[in-house]
């Protein structure tokens, strides 16, 4: 699911989504199912004595607003490459939030407690460049630090894939016609790659970082890395 244009410098989310930007925060949860849960999930994971955290491809903020209620005495740094949906996540996170508007995958990442990502991780398309960015973040994250994803990860499996997909697809249907849903799914899976969830893991431990699987449903999953 497109969510964040992070790769794509003249696409704004909006654009890329296909929907008003003022209606980002309501849509998204029409194309992503348990998108609530995964977030609170993911905002549960960061430790409580956590100072320094950085949120890759912040979109609106959403993610990170739970990681501040959750760590109050925490600041951010945001990354995106979308210089218009930073505005609304400069609204809704205030001075804790340093936003920087560009590429994660090539910008530099301070030292840090916690490194998190919500549905931006799947806009890298090769897994080089996402077993360099995942070194990267093991080397920015303190002794102890964490790294959590949300995102797509299908099963490796053809036929299990294909379970999981028609069952984002029936959440899909709730909102839209069957025509809008499968032409949904179809732009999805053109623009955005997703690593099937054990191919993803070992990326990570190949970056040095312990894993753990925090939360798993259909082809969506919360993933957690210790430094």
């Amino acid at each position: 699911m497109a969510v964040h244009a992070q790769t794509r410098k003249q696409v704004g989310v909006a654009s890329h989504l296909g929907i008003k930007l003022a209606e980002y925060d309501q849509r998204i949860r029409t194309f992503i199912p348990d998108y609530e849960e995964m977030l609170e999930v993911a905002a549960a994971a960061v430790p409580r004595r956590a100072r320094n955290l950085v949120d890759l491809g912040t979109g609106t903020g959403a993610l990170t607003a739970r990681c501040l209620l959750r760590v109050p005495r925490a600041r951010t740094v945001g990354i995106d490459a979308d210089p218009e949906i930073l505005k609304l996540a400069a609204g809704r996170l205030g001075s804790r939030a340093r936003l920087q508007c560009g590429s994660f995958t090539r910008t530099s990442l301070p030292a840090c407690d916690a490194v998190v990502a919500s549905f931006a991780l799947h806009h890298i398309r090769a897994r080089s460049a996402k077993a360099h960015l995942y070194r990267q973040i093991r080397a920015a994250l303190r002794r102890g630090g964490v790294f959590i994803s949300v995102d797509c990860h299908p099963a490796a499996n053809r036929a299990l894939a294909q379970q999981q997909r028609q069952a984002w697809k029936s959440h899909l249907l709730s909102t839209y016609t069957p025509r809008e849903a499968t032409a949904l799914l179809a732009a999805w899976a053109r623009e955005d790659t997703y690593v099937p969830l054990q191919a993803e893991l070992e990326l990570w431990r190949k970056s040095g970082l312990r894993t753990e699987l925090l939360w798993r449903k259909g082809a969506f999953a919360v993933l957690l890395g210790l430094r």
